[in-house]
């Protein structure tokens, strides 16, 4: 349950890092333009959009979790989200695996049940085994 809970996780971290990467790169590249003031839309919260006009701008500031939110230069950024982004693409692959592992296992089990229930069947068939008598309650 938690590696589908992780893998569920991760797939959603991943749109999330690679959009915030984009918007890294246009505003980076608006920067070195000869451009003094542009307009741009942000996200404030999921469907909540604002406006804002932007001059040159040589920083980002990065949600990085439990409230905190930190100003970075556009390199330390593109490289901070470029190595989550390879985190979480390694980490999903992982992931990936160890379910593939367990599907493998569980199939194996499930085999290894049916060929001790077909075994009892058979040494009861031959008599080897007594048949069960059903119990009073």
């Amino acid at each position: 349950m938690r590696l589908a809970a992780s893998k569920a996780n991760l797939k959603g971290k991943m749109p999330e890092i690679k959009k915030t990467l984009d918007v890294l790169k246009f505003l980076k590249l608006k920067s070195q333009g000869d451009e003094e003031e542009y307009v741009s839309n942000f996200e404030l919260a999921p469907n909540i959009l604002a406006k804002a006009k932007l001059s040159k701008v040589d920083s980002v500031c990065l949600w990085l979790g439990a409230n905190v939110m930190m100003e970075f230069t556009f390199e330390e950024a593109e490289t901070l989200l470029s190595g989550n982004l390879e985190t979480a693409t390694v980490n999903l692959s992982r992931v990936d695996e160890q379910l593939g592992f367990l599907r493998d296992q569980i199939t194996t089990t499930e085999v290894n049940m049916a060929r001790v229930y077909n075994h009892e069947v058979r040494m009861r068939r031959l008599g080897k085994l007594p048949l069960h008598e059903p119990t009073a309650a």
